[in-house]
């Protein structure tokens, strides 16, 4: 009988048969998830002989959603995700012009998904623009709900603006706003608990995990208050709650100037184990070192709130909608992100299994068109049953 996940003294209390909601996803979300989800119940066959299985519940978001509903994100598809706890999703498309700025942010900041965790690792095979990608290994700890994603800003020449602006140079005596009658203001609101529930999941990720180093990203030498407070407030958690990790060596955390950091996975990408940044920072790393090792077609991600287990696994590109319906995306992106949800349910035994045969099936010369590179390239469909057949 298939049963909800749940959430009890801190942990997941998981059912053999547990129900997870999934949004397929639009372009070629719909291409990606029905392969997707067969290499996902042959991996849980073979590891577990029947004895487990997962019954897949389809909510609806996106462009697919719209055009059934009406709605963009139904209030069905939220409450449906919070009962069941963990979802997993195909890429969204977000209207142009109107309606909600991101579907993605806003399942983010409904869910309070406070962690968004985008492991980065390179798989032999793959062409890469460094000379040694499989120097790159590192995972990122990206705060999800803060930052200019909390979407506070006034448009130019709105009296909205003009309040503003007004308070800041009356009130608040700032005078080092350039151009006041053509400026649109933002604000970048980083708090003390954001950041320290961030970084004490990207710690507690790296014991759990037995890596040894947390490097604190940020932009603190200009952005003194937001970005040097995360880093501050950073090293301030870890003396507190993390004393004896310190004093052994079992734990050492570090922090590195954003810019800086750019150069740096590119130059000695092997110094890092575990990173935490900011949410914008945050969005520019995760794309850049996905490029060092194949690119966003196999880079998985997760949006995790480890305070009440809520999570939603993702895929990390865009809807690519020049290519929908052709049976030619990757599918990588959603199969490593379901190797996450697996490891997070405590199924570790599929998420190895499917790790491992996409490895197998790589290192056999088979890609999709966007990693193939000159080669022979195979379809979706086929791709995923290369992945089948190697579990």
């Amino acid at each position: 009988m298939a049963n909800k996940i749940c959430f009890e003294n801190g942990q997941l209390n998981v059912s053999d048969n547990p129900v997870i909601p999934f949004i397929e996803g639009d372009g070629v979300g719909r291409d990606i998830w029905k392969n997707a989800r067969a290499v996902f119940d042959a991996a849980v066959e073979k590891a577990y002989d029947s004895q487990r299985k997962v019954t897949w519940l389809e909510v609806l978001a996106g462009k697919k959603s719209f055009d059934e509903t009406g709605s963009w994100l139904p209030e069905q598809t939220l409450s449906t995700i919070k009962e069941h706890l963990v979802a997993i999703k195909g890429p969204l498309e977000t209207p142009v012009g109107g309606g909600i700025r991101s579907l993605n942010v806003a399942l983010r900041q409904e869910l309070d998904l406070f962690a968004c965790v985008r492991p980065v690792r390179y798989f032999k095979g793959i062409e890469s623009p460094l000379k040694n990608p499989e120097k790159t290994n590192i995972t990122i700890f990206r705060e999800n709900t803060e930052d200019i994603y909390a979407g506070i800003e006034w448009e130019a020449g709105t009296a909205e603006v003009t309040k503003v602006i007004d308070f800041l140079q009356n009130e608040m005596k700032v005078s080092k706003i350039r151009f006041p009658q053509t400026s649109s203001i933002g604000i970048k609101p980083i708090s003390i608990e954001g950041s320290e529930r961030l970084i004490r999941s990207a710690i507690e990720y790296a014991l759990t995990n037995h890596l040894t180093k947390v490097t604190l990203v940020h932009k603190g030498n200009i952005q003194k208050f937001t970005e040097g407070g995360f880093r501050k407030w950073g090293y301030e958690l870890a003396k507190r709650e993390y004393a004896k990790e310190l004093e052994s060596g079992k734990l050492v955390v570090d922090d590195i100037i954003a810019d800086n950091f750019l150069q740096q996975i590119l130059l000695r990408p092997e110094r890092f184990d575990v990173v935490a940044l900011t949410n914008l920072n945050g969005d520019y790393a995760s794309d850049a070192l996905a490029a060092q090792v194949g690119g966003i077609g196999i880079s998985p991600g997760a949006n995790i709130n480890y305070l009440t287990g809520h999570a939603i696994f993702e895929a990390t590109h865009g809807t690519a909608p020049d290519i929908a319906g052709q049976d030619l995306a990757n599918p990588c992106s959603v199969l490593l992100s379901g190797c996450m949800l697996f490891d997070y349910l405590g199924w570790t035994e599929v998420s190895e299994k499917i790790s491992k045969a996409i490895e197998t099936t790589f290192a056999k010369g088979y890609f999709t068109a966007d990693l193939a590179k000159g080669k022979a390239s195979y379809s979706t469909s086929e791709f995923a049953q290369k992945v089948i057949e190697n579990l």
